[in-house]
Formats: structure tokens, C-alpha cells, sequence
């Protein structure tokens, strides 16, 4: 499996983020990048197995985050992934995480037809246990940051809050945050479930899936 390093930090103030990605000399949205809607489904068997050991299997839908947006050269399109997430180590064994950063091993690959992958999943005994949804802006810093070639810079707005993963090599995610003005204290390893269930907590809310409108919506 290809492995996975990233961390998350949390944005408290949005204008501030973007001068200190522009003095980083950011490749984004002046230059092309897309804000896209994301919406994700979780799947497990009834007893939790995936969960148990730390896995995740995931169905994420992306689509244009506005109707006059062009979506790989047309309009109005989705593109689906399946995404499957495991702890490094023999049999998904350990917490995959480092010190510092989160590290898991991860399997991707676009699907044709998401509800058909859903169907199958169910027939095998699985359930959608978690949707969330969140907006999506990906940057890239320019080819003349050699130290950033495989550093990815995703600002993510959620119905919890505005975060960014930065995800790479090691070296490369502490450089970056480093320049985005946060120290390793900063750094968020839990995913969005984690984060999602705190603010529950924090709200005195009862949890439910991690929407932005306040009835559920089904994918």
C-alpha cells in the first residue's frame, strides 16, 4: 500500500491563513485550483470490525462547489473514489501514528458508480455508519520549492470549523506549518469523526452525521 503522512491544523482566522500561504508562494486558486463539495460515507460491518482495527472504507463523492464551475472539463460532473485506510503495521495492527504525525497506510481508486459500490458493500453485510461533508480548496506550492514537491496543502471548511491537512513528507509538513505561523503543538492527528464527536461534546449536542444542513441527507 502507498503510505499516508499528514496532520491537521486548525484555522481560526481565514485571511491571515491565505497571507501567510501567498508569502509561501502558493500555486491555488489564482492560478487554476478548484473549491470542491465533498460528501463521504463510512462503511463497516454491524459489529465494527474496520473501526475495531483502526481501519476505513470510505465512498467520497466530489463535485463543483458551484454550478458555474467546470469539473475535469464539464460541467456539472462527480467523481467518486474509494479510499481504504489501515494502520502501518502486520495486520492493521498499532495506532499508525508517529510522534508527531498521523501515518497509515492507503489504497485509492475512482469508482464509475458509487450507489452500485454501496449496494455491493451492503450485500456483503456492510453498513454507512458516518457521513460527512465538507468544502475543499487544494494547493500546491511552485516547482522552484524543491522541498515542497510532494507536500499537498488542502484548506478544508467543515460544518465544524476551517482546517488544513498538509500532507507529504515529514519534513515538509513541519517546514510548512512552521511558515503558516503554528508550532508541533498545533498539530491534529484525530480525523474528522474524532474532531466531530469533541464538538458534539463541546456543543452539548447528540451526534449524528457531520452535515452542514441540520436534516440528514442521503447519498
Amino acid at each position: 500500500m502507498a503510505r499516508e503522512t499528514e496532520i491537521k491544523l486548525r484555522i481560526t482566522e481565514l485571511a491571515g491563513f491565505r497571507r501567510a500561504l501567498a508569502k509561501l508562494g502558493l500555486r491555488g486558486a489564482a492560478v487554476g485550483s478548484r473549491r470542491v463539495h465533498e460528501f463521504n460515507i463510512l462503511f463497516d460491518t454491524a459489529a465494527k470490525s474496520l473501526k475495531k482495527r483502526g481501519q476505513l472504507l470510505r465512498i467520497r463523492t466530489e463535485s463543483p462547489a458551484t454550478k458555474a464551475q467546470r469539473y475535469n472539463g464539464k460541467n456539472h460532473t462527480e467523481q467518486a473514489t474509494l479510499t481504504f485506510k489501515s494502520p502501518v503495521g502486520e495486520r492493521g495492527k498499532g495506532r499508525g501514528s508517529g510522534a508527531r504525525h498521523k501515518v497509515r497506510e492507503e489504497l485509492e481508486v475512482e469508482v464509475s458508480d458509487r450507489e452500485a459500490l454501496a449496494s455491493i458493500f451492503q450485500g456483503l453485510g456492510m453498513q454507512p455508519w458516518f457521513r460527512y461533508e465538507k468544502f475543499r480548496t487544494k494547493y500546491h506550492l511552485s516547482k522552484a520549492q524543491r522541498w515542497a514537491k510532494k507536500l499537498v496543502i488542502d484548506l478544508d471548511e467543515t460544518p465544524i470549523g476551517t482546517f488544513v491537512e498538509l500532507e507529504g513528507p515529514a519534513g515538509a509538513i513541519d517546514r510548512a506549518a512552521k511558515a503558516l505561523g503554528f508550532t508541533k503543538r498545533g498539530y491534529i492527528v484525530a480525523n474528522y469523526f474524532v474532531l466531530y464527536l469533541a464538538e458534539c461534546r463541546r456543543r452539548g449536542e447528540e451526534p449524528g452525521d457531520m452535515l452542514f444542513a441540520k436534516r440528514k441527507r442521503r447519498r
